[in-house]
């Protein structure tokens, strides 16, 4: 028998952050993934397409 794979540290930490919402950042929402700014009516990130999780 194989011993068992160990977990990677680096993989679990980006399979963990999982952003569902917006952050905010100079009363704008900011996109989680990549920073990019954008007013309150964005529901989806025109710099790198990412959309918060459907409620």
């Amino acid at each position: 028998m194989s011993a068992p794979e160990a977990s990677d540290p680096i993989d679990d930490f980006l399979a963990s952050r999982d952003p569902t919402a917006w952050e905010t950042s100079y009363n704008k929402k900011q996109c989680p993934d990549c920073g990019g700014l954008h007013g309150d009516t964005a529901s989806r990130c025109s710099v790198c397409g990412w959309a918060p999780a459907a409620e």
